[in-house]
């Protein structure tokens, strides 16, 4: 079964009112270490520089934009990371959503490789904000492979720094 059917019939079993329980698959996996885990908080800042992507096939009533995201990490984690991120705007000036997806290279805490991130966030008037970073389980290659974790993003006026739980194998 492929990614895009499971997502389908997971949305399909919910609009009916749950889901059966031979819908539900548990797995055990062994993961075999070479060498102690590692674990911990990796904490630095970050630029970032977005550019406009151009437009394209528009869903009617929804105010969609689409950008590239590059950064420039320093810190815990040195290295850079090429992306795109989706945005929807409300009537609300200050409200919307956004969804982003961003390939790292780089060296977290002296292991060399690359990983993919995915971001969804949403904002709400009076500035209650939502969001939610993870690594893509699979997405580490070189000496990441295996991380798994989740990071924040912090901004002050307009400097932006990250913290990022994790774990190695």
């Amino acid at each position: 079964m492929t990614l895009r059917m499971a997502l389908e019939t997971l949305l399909v079993c919910a609009a009916l009112g749950g889901l059966p329980a031979t819908a539900i698959e548990t797995r055990r996996t062994v993961v075999e270490q070479k060498g102690p885990a590692m674990s911990g908080r990796a904490s630095g800042t970050f630029e970032v520089t977005i550019k406009p992507l151009p437009d394209d096939e528009k869903v009617a009533g929804l105010k969609v934009g689409r950008v590239s995201i590059a950064k420039q990490f320093t810190g815990d984690l040195e290295g850079t990371s090429r992306g795109e991120m989706m945005t929807a705007e409300t009537s609300v000036p200050t409200s919307g959503g956004y969804a982003a997806v961003e390939q790292v290279s780089g060296t977290l805490r002296g292991r060399t490789g690359t990983f993919a991130l995915v971001h969804q966030g949403t904002m709400q008037k009076g500035g209650d904000f939502n969001l939610s970073i993870v690594v893509v389980p699979d997405s580490g290659t070189g000496q990441l492979t295996g991380l798994a974790g989740r990071m924040s993003i912090i901004i002050e006026g307009k400097k932006h720094a990250y913290d990022f739980d994790y774990t190695l194998p």
